[in-house]
């Protein structure tokens, strides 16, 4: 059973992470009329599992992650007939910037974009193995990583775009150096290359092509900005294979050629 992370040792409390990946059938059910001290986090990886909060039951499944708010009496755990593979952490929310930590007594929210799944579970690795390690900084290192979960709930439910097309966005970014084809783009978020082009346009005001260029364009203008880069190898990092193409891209998001805007800023060069 989890435990709460506000430890008591020889009168003195301090804060804790405490965090586990549980794999629970559906004997498992956990009480607390009183609530907690702490704040609980789940990330739901497959099955499904349960929170009852008021009387009111809800259900999570994969992709769920769930935050249930300190002092609120809940019971939470497997359904019949079901098994429930979660991860959770818990942590004290005056750690915490508050602005991230929802005011309702049990939030669930529902990540739909594969990419911040796989983000999501890598970050809970990491707090999984800090929290055990316990070496230099670990709890700073956790509480870093649960801030990386809070702040990526934030940006999906101040995010204006689709889902679909935010997953799009962030293929880009991670293949920016490769030749991207629209077809695989649409195959890998559940859409037609006609349909991800068009609802691309609706939520974003450009194409896909558009959006990379000035994707590519704006990493390559921070390397000629803050690093030793020249044109052509800015240019090359970020997946331009023709250079006359790249200035002109430069040209129309920047207002300046590579080379001008090279000029420009080397003073703040290291």
């Amino acid at each position: 059973m989890e435990q709460n992370s506000l430890s008591n040792y020889n009168g003195f409390s301090y804060s804790m992470v405490i965090a586990g990946h549980y794999h629970e059938s559906d004997s498992y059910s956990i009480l607390r009329p009183d609530g907690m001290s702490d704040w609980l986090i789940t990330y739901t990886l497959g099955g499904e599992g349960y929170f009852e909060v008021d009387g009111c039951e809800q259900h999570v499944m994969t992709g769920d992650v769930t935050l249930l708010k300190p002092g609120t009496p809940h019971r939470y755990g497997t359904p019949k007939g079901k098994s429930w593979d979660f991860v959770w952490a818990h942590f004290t929310g005056g750690f915490m910037d508050t602005s991230l930590l929802p005011s309702d007594a049990l939030t669930i929210k529902q990540i739909e974009q594969h990419g911040v799944r796989e983000r999501i579970y890598h970050v809970f690795l990491r707090i999984l193995s800090d929290s055990r390690e316990q070496g230099a900084y670990w709890h700073d290192l956790c509480l870093g990583s649960l801030r990386e979960v809070l702040m990526l709930l934030a940006k999906q439910q101040t995010s204006r775009f689709d889902p679909r097309i935010e997953e799009t966005l962030y293929l880009l970014a991670q293949r920016m150096q490769e030749t991207v084809r629209v077809e695989e783009l649409a195959r890998s978020v559940g859409l037609s290359a006609s349909r991800l082009s068009h609802l691309f346009k609706e939520n974003t005001g450009e194409s896909i092509v558009e959006a990379l260029n000035r994707m590519r364009i704006k990493q390559a203008a921070l390397l000629l900005a803050h690093t030793n880069r020249n044109a052509a190898e800015a240019a090359h990092d970020v997946g331009f294979q023709n250079y006359n193409h790249f200035t002109r891209q430069f040209r129309k998001y920047i207002g300046v050629t590579p080379s001008e805007f090279s000029r420009q800023s080397a003073p703040t060069k290291e």
